[in-house]
């Protein structure tokens, strides 16, 4: 552990970050030694930029994953985990979920032990980069994604096992949906989601929407018309932490049209919901009537990867994992292991999540320093491979020239 930085810390709720903050970080599977080396020196440059030598980021290396497995014979140690609570902020790689078989997601087993319940990732669009949208520009709206409960809490049981019976049988016996359950082997799972878990998510939406220029409606995504008490409960719960807890601050799209004629007032915020079927047509089909959406769990993956899908893809897709005090910023996407080692892919996503890591720790001018350097990089066709095989006259950089441009193009 280095002693040249020193650790943010909290008091009364409040961060306290150090001029020279120690900042843990793992690289992650994959592609991640690749994206990590490019990311690096951009975070470094943008905090020289604005703050002319002042400030300066302590890296220290955490280990999870194949690396952590390696050197320690664990995918998780708990001192990795324990630095990342103690530090408060930290920043990652994608690291590899097997599908099917195997151990259970690293990514998802640090949300839970670190309590991070909100993912957030802004889906904005960047000029120059291709996207299949005839106005891509369209698309600027952050997601809330409920980070602990739902499916990913895990509960589920293999298919012919004693296991998957016995819930079956309680299921058809003691529950008396006797005809719900085809016959034959059945793979179960359950879905938790609570009152807890759900209004402190849709607190942080509405929070982030009434702190922030430009985003005034927080929609509420759910499938409660079929999962009437999981999902159903979730858009209800929502409601009334809109209703019982912002005052004048919060009207619901019912009061907004009733009184009025669908004409948002400016200092309040609007809380409606969408159907999650209906919400990845209208994300296409209205995009500019969105700005922060708030979803379970596995809405919010599928939701923030076809919003990603509209700007380009998941190579310019930044993430961050918010809990109390505590932030553990991410890419969208994952460790796609088959171009490890090439120096190939796009390490824009990991460098916007450094971004918004600034962003948490106040210091929003490095946050501005490497939006417009990154811009200006992509202005000028200077891309890797996902983006220069879609734009005439590019010029094709690898992964760490790519870094190197957008440090060159700092300040």
């Amino acid at each position: 552990m280095s002693t040249s930085g020193e650790q943010i810390t909290m008091e009364d709720g409040v961060l306290h970050i150090p001029d020279t903050p120690i900042i843990p970080y793992i690289e992650g599977d994959g592609v991640g030694a690749d994206i990590w080396a490019a990311a690096r020196p951009v975070f470094d440059a943008a905090v020289k930029t604005a703050y002319n030598g002042e400030r300066a980021i302590e890296w220290t290396e955490v280990l999870a994953g194949e690396k952590a497995n390696e050197h320690t014979g664990e995918l998780l140690p708990e001192e990795t985990v324990d630095t990342i609570r103690e530090h408060r902020v930290a920043i990652k790689g994608p690291l590899t979920t097997p599908v099917g078989a195997g151990f259970r997601s690293l990514n998802v087993a640090l949300r839970q032990k670190l309590d991070l319940y909100a993912n957030v990732r802004p889906t904005y669009y960047i000029d120059g980069v291709p996207s299949p949208m005839k106005d891509p520009g369209q698309m600027d709206m952050v997601a809330f994604r409920e980070n602990t409960e739902d499916v990913y809490a895990g509960i589920e049981w293999k298919a012919g096992t004693e296991g998957a019976e016995k819930v079956r049988r309680f299921v058809e016996e003691e529950m008396g949906f006797d005809e719900t359950i085809h016959d034959g082997p059945v793979g179960i799972g359950i879905k938790p989601i609570t009152e807890f878990g759900t209004k402190r998510l849709v607190r942080e939406a509405i929070d982030y929407a009434l702190e922030s220029d430009g985003h005034q409606f927080v929609t509420l995504v759910h499938k409660g018309n079929i999962m009437k008490f999981t999902e159903g409960a979730f858009r209800d719960w929502g409601y009334e932490v809109a209703r019982e807890e912002y005052g004048d601050e919060v009207i619901t799209e019912d009061t907004l049209w009733e009184e009025r004629d669908g004409d948002p007032p400016e200092d309040a915020v609007v809380v409606n919901d969408r159907i999650a079927d209906n919400m990845l047509q209208q994300i296409q089909t209205r995009t500019d009537q969105y700005d922060v959406l708030a979803m379970p769990n596995l809405n919010g993956d599928y939701l923030s990867d076809a919003c990603g899908a509209q700007i380009g893809g998941l190579g310019v897709a930044p993430g961050a994992n918010f809990g109390t005090a505590a932030c553990l910023a991410e890419p969208v996407h994952g460790s796609a292991n088959k171009y490890a080692g090439q120096d190939k892919v796009n390490p824009s996503a990991l460098i916007l999540s450094g971004r918004l890591m600034f962003e948490y720790m106040g210091w929003d001018e490095a946050s501005d320093a490497i939006l417009d350097a990154l811009e200006t990089t992509i202005a000028q066709k200077r891309v890797t491979y996902d983006f220069e095989r879609n734009l005439e006259g590019a010029e094709l950089l690898t992964c760490s020239e790519f870094g190197q441009a957008v440090v060159e193009n700092m300040g």
